[in-house]
């Protein structure tokens, strides 16, 4: 069983890939297994998340089931 991470903008940067397969389960568990900066960049403030297209609250509590898409959305700058 498998899940997706999408890393959009300078985060796809900082992962290295624009998305990663990671073992199913809780979101915290699969942070400690990646890169630690990474995992806090992630875990910024200012990133949202989406789980299968639905923008999210806050990531507490997220566990990614099999097929589940979470997608780290960082903010958006321009004009």
């Amino acid at each position: 069983m498998a899940a997706r991470l999408i890393f959009l903008g300078r985060l796809e940067d900082a992962a290295g890939a624009s998305e990663r397969e990671v073992a199913c389960g809780p979101l915290a568990e699969i942070l400690a297994t990646l890169d630690p900066a990474l995992a806090v960049q992630l875990l910024g403030e200012r990133v949202r998340l989406a789980l299968n297209g639905v923008l999210l609250a806050e990531a507490g509590g997220v566990v990614l089931a099999d097929d589940d898409e979470l997608a780290f959305l960082p903010p958006v700058s321009g004009g």
